[in-house]
């Protein structure tokens, strides 16, 4: 895997942190962090996952790309500089092995609106290091789609984004498609699409610079494209790949966007043998200005300055977010939690007990024949031996019948406190009725506990979407 704007995007070359992301005129800001805090204070919860260790529990060993280093949430290696940066650091310790850091946005929802563009920007200074004392670093900037949450292993089949990847120091960013199958494929894995250049002006290493994805679905076919400082260096149009592999990279719930800082694996010792070395110098961070999320044109997204009215239906997105107040629309500026009470030792597995009812109405859609997907965020924070069980439902015409239902297979979560993900991987435990186009119909996501004798929680407002298959 990476796993191995035009003329509107800022040109920014050398230079420390800005601080406010920048504007940009004729876009929308959908979501953002600059970085802004305290010196070694972790980035926001609210806006960032801490992956840890060398893999997601059940996916692929070494994050799937042979790299070597263990990812934790020790300030040393992960943590805000003070001066309006995110710092990833890679050390070594004195037995020869590597510790660094890697986070992902909590959304999972970042998507190109309808007859609109997607827009995903960060402005980054590469570890400055060089020749020989940079074998084996791997910074990337990169994309993944929502439904690899939770299985870990659909990939490239739901679409990779690498938006900055570069290896062993070399002043060269490249940017990458991957999707398809592994290996080969429409994506030529596990290589990708790919193109690469050097960073304009000063060297990658040795100062900061913007890089850029587009997916414009606002020109026939679509197309996706990679800037840095504003010169587009790569492109990949829909007419490039076949309709499936299109479809399974791009009609998903979205995408969730990663930084990381790997040491060693497939690509860097593609390009410079066995990596890293007894050379290869530890402690040269990643340093991350801001990242922001903007869209343009076309019917989706959500104006943070603008928040919707929950009780809203959805008008062209096929993505629902889980609203405080028990609505399904777009997503909200901010995260908020709500409460499933306990199951009190009783087994409601299958059956609704006290659920949490989150609904949308006046829905007209025409069923595309794909399924339901979600990214359900829930926590029992200390609670062991507790699980969450969802069901969808979907009243067609909106005269109270609900024509098509699903439960899905309850979600046991882990006694440690923190979000986990739910999504449609745990698989279909029984399902009535069958799907057909919405006229004025309704949405319900019914969650509860299934087992266990504690509460749980789950992400409303921007957390938690559901994915309904309706075009």
């Amino acid at each position: 895997m990476a796993l191995v704007l035009a003329g509107l995007a800022t040109v920014l070359g050398s230079g420390s942190a800005r601080g406010a992301v920048p504007p940009a005129p004729g876009w929308d800001l959908k979501w953002s962090d600059d970085f802004n805090g305290a010196d070694r204070s972790l980035p926001s919860a609210a806006n960032w996952l801490i992956d840890t260790g060398h893999a997601y529990p059940g996916g692929p060993a070494n994050w799937g790309t042979g790299e070597i280093q263990n990812y934790t949430a020790n300030p040393d290696n992960l943590s805000l500089d003070g001066n309006g940066n995110l710092r990833i650091t890679p050390l070594r310790d004195g037995a020869g092995n590597w510790t660094s850091g890697r986070v992902e946005t909590t959304r999972s929802d970042f998507k190109a609106p309808a007859g609109g563009t997607l827009r995903i920007e960060s402005r980054i200074q590469m570890p400055n290091v060089t020749g020989n004392a940079a074998l084996g670093y791997w910074p990337a900037f990169w994309a993944l789609g929502s439904p690899y949450r939770g299985n870990y292993w659909n990939w490239p089949g739901i679409g990779e984004f690498d938006i900055m990847e570069n290896v062993n120091g070399i002043n060269s960013v490249w940017g990458v498609l991957h999707c398809g199958v592994n290996p080969g494929g429409p994506c030529n894995e596990t290589s990708g699409i790919a193109n690469n250049r050097a960073c304009p002006g000063a060297s990658c290493q040795s100062a900061f610079h913007t890089y850029t994805f587009e997916w414009d679905r606002s020109v026939t076919p679509d197309v996706l494209r990679w800037y840095v400082d504003g010169q587009q260096f790569h492109s990949v149009s829909r007419s490039q790949l076949d309709a499936g592999t299109w479809a399974n990279m791009t009609e998903h719930a979205g995408y969730f966007i990663l930084l990381n800082l790997a040491i060693g694996g497939a690509f860097p010792d593609a390009l410079g043998g066995s990596t890293p070395t007894a050379q290869t110098v530890p402690g040269r961070p990643m340093l991350v200005d801001y990242v922001g999320v903007w869209t343009k044109g076309g019917g989706g997204g959500t104006d943070p300055t603008d928040p919707p009215d929950p009780t809203d239906p959805p008008s062209g997105s096929s993505d629902l977010a889980l609203r405080s107040g028990g609505g399904l629309g777009a997503a909200g500026a901010s995260g908020s939690v709500v409460t499933l009470v306990s199951a009190g030792g009783a087994n409601y597995d299958g059956t609704p007990h006290s659920p949490q009812t989150f609904t949308a109405s006046g829905i007209t859609r025409t069923y595309n024949g794909g399924a339901t997907q979600f990214d359900l965020f829930v926590d029992a924070g200390t609670t062991v031996a507790n699980g969450q069980q969802v069901r969808v439902s979907y009243d067609r015409t909106g005269d109270g019948t609900w024509d098509r239902t699903e439960t899905y297979n309850y979600f046991p979560t882990d006694p440690v406190t923190g979000y986990e993900h739910y999504t449609q991987g745990k698989g279909l435990m029984a399902s009535t009725g069958s799907q057909g186009n919405l006229v004025n119909g309704k949405v319900r996501v019914e969650i509860w506990n299934a087992i266990g004798n504690g509460s749980s929680t789950v992400g409303v407002g921007n957390q938690s979407v559901v994915h309904i298959p309706f075009g």
